[in-house]
């Protein structure tokens, strides 16, 4: 079918084609997918996505972290693995804040206040820039958390179950709840001691 960078590049074409079927008419495509890491990429691909883009907020971003973290997975491990999933999932995770963190140091480097790029028709201009205020500071809040605790809760809060979170991360299920308490109670305190300054 080609060198992996070729398969890799036709595949990519595959998110936008998948998010027009019916979840039934994918089925086929995946019986039918003859490479295994071709099947789990048809069957992770938008989750890995969703999990960056809910770390980094730009969906181009989150994309390229996806296709990173694919060609991570397909140069170190099978994608037969019973934990390729979690693995994926945590390694979007792991990559975006990784991302996140490099350019806080770039920004710095470049400019001690760089201000957002203007926004043109915003309804309530007070209103996005509290927002998006917000959204920095529970970023910033995130890159000074320990890394697994960063990690628990940007995969539960992208929508993943407590068993596919403690997969992830290879931890028990019943103990996703208890980190992830304290992981919220460690964010707090995180975003009110830095609102606080």
């Amino acid at each position: 079918m080609g060198t992996p960078a070729v398969r890799m590049g036709w595949m990519l074409q595959l998110d936008a084609w998948r998010r027009s079927l019916p979840p039934a008419a994918l089925s086929p495509v995946n019986q039918r997918a003859a490479d295994p890491f071709e099947r789990l990429f048809v069957q992770e691909y938008a989750k890995v996505v969703a999990i960056a883009y809910r770390v980094l907020a730009d969906r181009t971003a989150a994309e390229d972290v996806a296709q990173e973290v694919f060609l991570k997975f397909h140069r170190s491990f099978s994608p037969d693995s019973e934990r390729a999933s979690g693995w994926l999932h945590a390694a979007a995770v792991h990559s975006a804040l990784n991302l996140l963190r490099g350019e806080r140091r770039r920004a710095r480097r470049e400019s001690a206040h760089a201000l957002d790029p203007v926004q043109t028709s915003i309804a309530n201009p007070e209103k996005v820039i509290e927002e998006a205020e917000g959204r920095r500071e529970v970023r910033r809040a995130l890159r000074k958390l320990a890394p697994r605790t960063a990690a628990l809760l940007m995969l539960r809060h992208s929508g993943l179950s407590y068993a596919e979170v403690a997969t992830a991360l290879g931890i028990k299920v019943g103990n996703v709840g208890t980190l992830l308490r304290r992981a919220e109670d460690a964010l707090r305190k995180e975003v009110n001691r830095a609102t606080s300054e």
